[in-house]
């Protein structure tokens, strides 16, 4: 039982509730009989797909044959359709009957929504401090759902109607009284449970169930040395819970990997500019990791908070000194023209890339969740700089990440069509020229990617290649410092 009047801003007015009201606990179930502890510890599993799975601990008191319980404090996301009741202590003896869940939140808006056709008072209060009253029934509330083209509904602000002896005010304004609370209102979300069981007593139960939008995802700062052949790898997780729920002092546990589910897709997180490290010897990490299921399980040691509307970040690993490799590579797959070349070629982009294999031997080894990885690299002040980021998709152990950084500024490359013949209807052969000019006073590598298709073969080139597919071949150039070099290759391609 609380006060008299209590008082709440809603919609312009300040809603007043008068006489006696029950309190929350009464209306989750008016017939109440078993007892339900708080949560006595929660396991909490997060899914970098927008949903998580909650395992709750409680005690729970019950009598022989029918019980009325409500559990309080679930995730206000919660998926009813996905909730599992079972008692630990007699699995076989305790039989859900009935479930319910209740989310309709005691809330300004929603009183005034559910006093539709009830009596309200409204009292203005003038400059002098006199009170003017309105009185009279509710005919609108403060919201209403409409539905929507493609089959939904939302909820829009309609405004307050009220009839009294004199007419309808629209709108009213000043403090809103209602005689009682409107029947079913919750103060937290809770399942209420119709339960039967044989075995009276105390039982230990789990309650399990799946929450939407809580979230993980994957950063990673690198600090690359000066010549860019070895790195300081941090890697962050990064919580977002917005699910309505608090998991207090949790066992964590996070998924990585494409589970499939049906429903719609979540949008992605905005990932979160991270302090880069200083080069240190890695600690232990604080996340165990194991396969499972054909996905990668993340354990966090010991328990953390995850509250609701909070992002939390904790470190998954750290690795020093991982060796990388700094590439240059110029792909004609890739549509990065920028200009036209003086004879007549396309100007393209040189790409930046750094390149690592995540193995043990390479202080990692650890499978890389996908996520986004910053690289930052000191200048000659000793200041970190910024020089740039890439995603990573999920990567195993002993795979090679590359990470494109940008596009070079003093390495130039210039590619042309120099001849096409057709000998016959179903010959073609093609010549191509790659000029690469190198304005740095280090010589440089330039790795050269072309593209063939269908039943192809070279038939000339002037430096040596390498098949890498059935479409590709490379060729590793080694341009000297303020040089150039010029590659040229026939294809042949058969139809």
């Amino acid at each position: 039982m609380f006060a008299a009047k209590k008082y709440v801003r809603c919609f312009g007015v300040l809603l007043a509730l008068s006489a006696s009201i029950v309190s929350p606990q009464t209306l989750t179930a008016s017939a109440q009989e078993g007892k339900i502890s708080p949560s006595k510890g929660i396991s909490l599993t997060i899914y970098n797909q927008n949903f998580g799975l909650v395992r709750d601990s409680r005690h729970m008191e019950l009598k022989n044959g029918i019980n009325y319980v409500s559990c309080q404090d679930v995730a206000a996301k919660i998926d009813p359709t996905s909730v599992s009741f079972t008692s630990l202590t007699a699995p076989n003896q305790v039989v859900v009957r009935e479930q319910n869940y209740k989310y309709d939140l005691i809330d300004p808006n929603t009183i005034l929504n559910k006093s539709i056709g009830k009596p309200a008072k409204f009292k203005q209060y003038t400059a002098g401090g006199s009170a003017v009253e309105l009185n009279g029934t509710l005919l609108n509330g403060p919201t209403a759902t409409v539905g929507s083209a493609d089959g939904g509904s939302s909820e829009v602000s309609t405004g307050l109607v009220l009839k009294t002896s004199n007419g309808i005010i629209l709108n009213p304004q000043g403090q809103v009284e209602l005689s009682e609370l409107p029947e079913g209102l919750v103060s937290t979300p809770s399942l209420d449970w119709k339960l039967e069981t044989d075995k009276a007593g105390p039982h230990d139960i789990e309650i399990a169930y799946q929450t939407s939008d809580i979230n993980w995802k994957c950063d990673y700062v690198a600090v690359a040395n000066q010549d860019d052949t070895k790195c300081d790898i941090t890697s962050w997780v990064t919580l977002d819970n917005k699910s309505g729920g608090t998991y207090k002092n949790s066992a964590l546990k996070l998924i990585a990997g494409d589970v499939h589910k049906v429903t719609a897709e979540a949008p992605q997180m905005e990932a979160m500019d991270m302090a880069a490290p200083a080069a240190a010897m890695a600690p232990a990490p604080q996340f165990s990791e194991q396969s499972f299921a054909e996905y990668h399980l993340y354990t966090l040691a010991g328990k953390t908070d995850v509250n609701n509307n909070e992002t939390k970040q904790l470190s998954l690993f750290n690795a020093s000194a991982v060796p990388v490799k700094k590439l240059f590579v110029l792909d004609s797959g890739e549509n990065r023209v920028f200009s036209r070349g003086d004879e007549g070629g396309e100007k393209r982009k040189i790409a930046i890339k750094l390149e690592m294999v995540n193995s043990d031997a390479n202080h990692l080894g650890m499978p890389m969740p996908k996520g986004k990885v910053r690289v930052y690299k000191k200048d000659s002040d000793g200041a970190l700089q910024f020089v740039g980021e890439d995603e990573i998709d999920h990567t195993p152990r002993d795979e090679k990440v590359r990470i494109y950084l940008g596009d070079a500024f003093d390495i130039v490359g210039e590619r042309r069509q120099t001849n096409m013949e057709q000998p016959n209807n179903h010959i073609q052969r093609m010549s191509y020229e790659i000029v690469l000019r190198n304005h740095k006073k280090d010589a440089v590598r330039v790795q050269v990617i072309e593209h063939a298709y269908g039943d192809w073969k070279l038939i000339a080139q002037s430096h040596p290649s390498t098949k890498k597919d059935s479409h590709t071949f490379e060729f590793p150039i080694d341009v000297p410092a303020n040089g150039e070099v010029r590659v040229t290759y026939t294809v042949e391609q058969r139809y």
